[in-house]
């Protein structure tokens, strides 16, 4: 995960390495593989992602190395950016321990500090140094207890020549294993199995660290257990509020201008309008959050104190439309609107009126001429501009933006 790993080679054929792997109580059997990917602090304060269908990061929240400490200071942003891009989060520990003592050691110290949901995977990395079966046995059960997912990385040459082949069973026996091996160093979107370190409960496999051009660590799913610690697998809903699911969480609400007058802080208006200064930093590009100025223009949450839009508020026929936030529910909009929740349903092709999600954009009737448009991650205004036939100028001018380098995934723009 956090240094260059060795190329390891292995013999089995996909249909042997995948009749290893029970499906245990942690997770569910599924038949769709979900792929994802695990960073440090070498992929940035955001994160970086192979390709769009990976729907999962594990964070690295820092390193143990035998009674020293180190933190990675990125492991909050890639968790509060993974959420906002409704992907799930969960965390590793870079584990180099021998003995119960620097167990406690290392967990007491990082487990209050995880920011990924309880139930969500919190993996002990133990690729280096001299671990002994009782000790990894006893961080396991102590990652469980404090109610996450508790998960063993490796490589399996090492565990088994550390915890022996019958000691990593034993392991296997109570706790998943995420286990790694690699062919080459080439570009590797997708898993070669005749490399696939078999062995019973690998329920993760790391199958290279170039998953795309420039280094990155591969993964598969197998069972589903990275949809642990989320509401039906749902990341803008975890089941528990930690300080970045909530920025990511915020980064979904619809938002309005604000211009910041003498003596405002940036802390001040973000608890105006009920958002975290991350939150505010990160929707706003902030470099340095103790730097704003009278004339600025920032976005904040629609739903705060002294916002120009009531999170109740019946919204206006001028535009027809309606932006979901966060808790809204079909039902709770078509009361407020004067509507039905069928209505509401049939004009906007819902086919489950329990499922709608922060940021979309719902038409209140059939006979609105006003068109809204909801950026995708990637999305420029210009490029936006282009495929709706009117100017980056136009849209900037009609949505009141401040800076159009600067939108983001999930925000309506109207045209």
């Amino acid at each position: 995960m956090q240094k260059m790993k060795m190329i390891k080679r292995g013999a089995a054929s996909v249909a042997i390495a995948l009749l290893l792997l029970p499906l245990a109580g942690t997770a569910h059997a599924t038949t769709v593989k979900h792929y994802g990917v695990d960073w440090s602090k070498y992929q940035g304060n955001n994160g970086k992602w192979g390709y769009d269908r990976d729907d999962f990061s594990v964070s690295q929240i820092g390193g143990y190395y035998n009674g020293y400490f180190v933190d990675q200071a990125t492991y909050g942003t890639q968790v509060a950016n993974t959420i906002a891009l409704n992907k799930r989060a969960h965390t590793y520990i870079y584990a180099q321990f021998t003995g119960n003592a620097q167990a406690d050691q290392m967990l007491d110290y990082y487990l209050p500090k995880v920011q990924t949901p309880k139930g969500s995977i919190v993996a002990l990395d133990v690729e280096s140094g001299n671990p002994t079966l009782g000790s990894v046995e006893y961080a396991l059960q102590k990652v469980q207890d404090a109610g996450y997912t508790a998960v063993l990385y490796g490589y399996k040459g090492f565990l088994v020549n550390h915890l022996g082949s019958a000691g990593l069973q034993e392991i296997a026996s109570q706790y998943p294993l995420w286990l790694a091996e690699y062919p080459n160093y080439q570009v590797t979107p997708e898993p070669n199995y005749n490399y696939f370190p078999s062995f019973n409960n690998v329920q993760l496999f790391q199958f290279t660290s170039t998953y795309a051009a420039g280094g990155l660590d591969g993964n598969v799913d197998f069972t589903g257990i990275t949809e642990n610690g989320y509401k039906g697998g749902n990341a803008q809903k975890p089941k528990t509020s930690t300080p970045a699911t909530t920025t990511g969480k915020q980064l979904h609400q619809a938002t309005h201008n604000y211009t910041v007058k003498s003596g405002d802080t940036l802390s001040a208006i973000a608890s105006r309008y009920g958002m975290t200064v991350n939150a505010m930093v990160m929707l706003n590009g902030i470099k340095n959050a103790n730097l704003i100025y009278p004339g600025q223009v920032l976005r904040v949450a629609d739903s705060g104190q002294g916002s120009t839009v009531s999170q109740k508020a019946i919204p206006t026929t001028t535009t027809g439309t309606y932006t979901v936030r966060y808790g809204d529910t079909l039902s709770a909009i078509a009361s407020r609107c004067g509507t039905s929740t069928s209505t509401l349903a049939s004009i906007n092709g819902i086919s489950n009126p329990n499922w709608i999600y922060p940021g979309q954009v719902l038409k209140l009737s059939g006979g609105s001429s006003t068109r809204v448009y909801t950026v995708r991650s990637g999305d420029t205004l210009s490029g936006i501009a282009s495929r709706l036939g009117t100017s980056w100028t136009a849209l900037k001018a009609k949505n009141g933006l401040a800076n159009a380098n600067l939108i983001y995934p999930g925000q309506t723009l109207y045209y």
